[in-house]
C-alpha cells in the first residue's frame, strides 16, 4: 500500500526514515547544491515541486541568501512541516508555499531551476508528460531542470543489492520486503532510455545523467 503523505504520522517520520530507504540521500543532495552554485545567478527565482518536509528548500535558503523559492506540495500536512522546518531562514519571506500541482503555475514561469527531487516516480505514467512538460514551461529560457528519482530495476540483483544496502541504513528485513513490494506496486519507475526520451518531447534539451546510485538517477536537462 502507498504511503498516505496525508497521515501526520508520515510526515513526522519522513526524515528519518528516508535517509535509510534511499541510499546516497544527503549525497545526492550535495550534488543538487553543487551543481546549482555552478548555474544559478546571485539573485534567482527557483521552483521545487514537491516540498517534502522542507530539507531541501532549508539548505537551498542558506546557500542562496538572494534568491526566491517557491515551493509546490499537494499534502497539506507535509506543507506545513516544510514551512515550519524552513521558519529559521526564511525571516525575510522569500519562499511563496503552493498547495497544489506546478502545472498550476506555467503561466508564471520565470524560474531560473525547477527540481523534481523524489517526486517524478509517484507520477503516474500517462500524466509524466505532462507533468514535465509542466516543469519546462515554468523555466526561463536559460533555466536548467533537476530530477531525482526511483528508476527500473536493471535486474534482481540490483534490487537485492538495494535490499541489503537499505539493510546497511537501519531498516528491518521485514521493512526491505515491504519497500520491494511497494516498488512493483506504487511506483511508476522509468528506465533512463525513456527517461531521455519523454524529457526530449517535453521540450528540454542537453539532458544528461549527473548522478547515480543502484536504482537511483538524477538528470539535468535545459530548456
Amino acid at each position: 500500500m502507498a504511503k498516505d503523505f496525508s497521515s501526520q504520522q508520515v510526515v513526522d517520520g519522513y526524515d528519518q526514515h528516508i535517509r535509510k530507504l534511499i541510499p546516497g540521500y544527503e549525497l545526492a543532495h550535495q550534488q543538487i547544491l553543487a551543481i546549482l552554485q555552478g548555474y544559478l545567478p546571485e539573485k534567482s527565482n527557483v521552483l521545487i515541486i514537491g516540498a517534502g518536509t522542507g530539507y531541501e528548500l532549508g539548505y537551498l535558503l542558506q546557500a542562496f541568501p538572494k534568491c526566491r523559492f517557491t515551493v509546490t506540495e499537494l499534502s497539506q500536512p507535509m506543507l506545513e512541516k516544510a514551512r515550519h522546518y524552513a521558519a529559521p531562514w526564511n525571516a525575510d519571506q522569500r519562499v511563496n508555499f503552493v498547495l497544489g500541482p506546478h502545472t498550476a503555475l506555467t503561466e508564471q514561469g520565470g524560474f531560473d531551476a525547477v527540481l523534481s527531487v523524489l517526486v517524478t516516480h509517484f507520477v503516474p505514467f500517462c500524466e509524466k508528460l505532462g507533468f514535465l512538460q509542466g516543469a519546462q514551461q515554468c523555466l526561463k529560457s536559460s533555466g536548467i531542470f533537476l530530477t531525482f528519482d526511483l528508476m527500473q530495476f536493471h535486474d534482481q540483483q540490483e534490487a537485492m543489492a538495494l535490499k541489503r544496502l537499505c539493510e546497511m541504513n537501519g531498516l528491518a528485513e521485514k521493512q526491505t520486503q515491504a519497500m520491494l513490494h511497494r516498488m512493483n506496486d506504487d511506483f511508476y519507475a522509468l528506465t533512463e532510455l525513456d527517461t531521455l526520451a519523454l524529457l526530449q518531447e517535453a521540450g528540454f534539451k542537453q539532458m544528461s545523467s549527473f548522478t547515480q546510485i543502484l536504482c537511483y538517477q538524477g538528470f539535468i536537462a535545459g530548456k
